[in-house]
């Protein structure tokens, strides 16, 4: 097997068949098997095949990237709102106000054992790995959107398809021009928390 069909039988698996999988019917202790599997080999293949190292990237533009995290995260809390507003008045911003403490609780393991290792799968493997397949730069940045979409089917939720594609397509261009999973990490905790705290977290399988 050639080093192209290898990694597009690895991206198949890894990106296709395991996701939907997990919207299927089947003992969860096999599901959890097969994520932590599928972790262990995507955390060895960035470690001994594209020899990455775990650690913050010199040179990092903090300030350019707070200031286009704060314009997009206030385009998403005033369309967040407003959706809550419009579908679900009673439950805008319920756990922040009724149970403060599992709010923390929950931000803070969200951001670190959701968060950071979803984009070490969808941005740093994807586009340090598959960069190659593709041609076409615009195609390469959808397909990122559609797969990390898809990674979410388990939810059985148009609605949660749609914002993580959404989501994907912002993820993905930070990761371009940034190149720094910490940013791209931050950048998609501070939306998912967000999203939380305005009362939509029960569908995105957050405790409420």
């Amino acid at each position: 097997m050639n080093s192209v069909t290898y990694k597009l039988t690895e991206f198949f698996l890894i990106f296709i068949i395991l996701p939907v999988s997990f919207a299927l019917d089947y003992p969860f202790v096999i599901k959890a098997f097969l994520t932590v599997s599928g972790f262990a080999y995507v955390v060895y293949i960035l470690l001994k095949v594209e020899n990455n190292k775990f650690r913050i990237a010199p040179n990092l533009q903090w300030s350019l990237f707070w200031k286009h995290v704060g314009v997009k995260l206030l385009v998403i809390a005033f369309l967040t709102i407003a959706y809550m507003l419009l579908t679900a008045k009673s439950d805008l911003f319920h756990v922040l106000y009724r149970k403060p403490k599992l709010w923390v609780v929950i931000l803070f393991a969200y951001a670190m054992f959701s968060v950071y290792p979803q984009e070490l799968i969808y941005r740093t493997l994807y586009f340090q790995r598959y960069n190659s397949l593709f041609k076409s730069r615009s195609l390469f940045i959808f397909v990122n959107a559609s797969v990390f979409s898809l990674g979410h089917i388990f939810y059985r939720n148009p609605l949660v398809m749609l914002m993580t594609f959404l989501g994907g397509i912002l993820f993905a261009l930070t990761y371009e021009k940034t190149e720094s999973t910490l940013l791209v990490s931050i950048e998609h905790a501070i939306y998912g928390c967000w999203l939380f705290t305005v009362g939509m977290g029960q569908m995105l399988g957050f405790p409420s």
